[in-house]
């Protein structure tokens, strides 16, 4: 049992250790100006849409921003954005559109006052590091992995990481509850899992 503890209390510390390099990463590509580059990758890589429940989300902090997307998307499209339910549950997700009313939420997270709550097909989903097999790094709350194994479950669920090119790391700690992302965009390129 004590081992058992062990390894545990190393992935966690590994973990934190990853996340810290990531948020350095992020923080530093931020600035440069790579948003408008990624916004375009990501449209070309959701393809042309209509009538699909696309789940982008509020940046915080540094994360890479899908707001022009977004707005894109929304015109012939059904747009969510996350709302964090507690502790331990899935996301859900309500509708949002560029002139909806917005209320804090959960982490710094605006979400919308109001509206429709729908379950995406495609979801945009932010992050603190991948690797070149779209493995994702998330915060440690387990929300889009529980998410993602619900929503697969039900249905063919695309997964789209969206992040700067400086989130990459190698040897990401992994657990058995992760979903591997269908692909990750980034300001330069666009990776596909196998």
């Amino acid at each position: 049992m004590q081992a058992v503890l062990s390894r545990s209390m190393d992935k966690a510390v590994q973990k934190a250790q990853q996340r810290k390099a990531a948020f350095a990463a992020r923080k530093e590509a931020f600035g440069l100006g790579h948003a408008a580059a990624a916004n375009a990758r990501l449209l070309a890589e959701i393809g042309p849409v209509v009538g699909t429940a696309i789940s982008g989300y509020m940046p915080i902090r540094t994360e890479l921003t899908p707001m022009p997307a977004m707005v894109e998307l929304a015109q012939t499209n059904r747009i969510c954005v996350p709302v964090i339910q507690g502790a331990g549950l899935p996301l859900l997700f309500r509708e949002w559109t560029p002139t909806i009313e917005m209320v804090d939420g959960p982490f710094g997270a605006k979400v919308p006052a109001t509206g429709d709550w729908l379950e995406p097909e495609i979801l945009i989903a932010p992050l603190v590091a991948f690797d070149a097999s779209c493995n994702r790094l998330g915060y440690g709350g387990g929300f889009y992995d529980r998410t993602l194994e619900g929503l697969r479950a039900k249905r063919p669920t695309r997964a789209i990481g969206f992040a700067f090119d400086a989130q990459e790391l190698t040897g990401l700690i992994l657990e058995s509850t992760d979903q591997v992302l269908d692909a990750v965009v980034t300001e330069t390129r666009v990776l596909v899992s196998a």
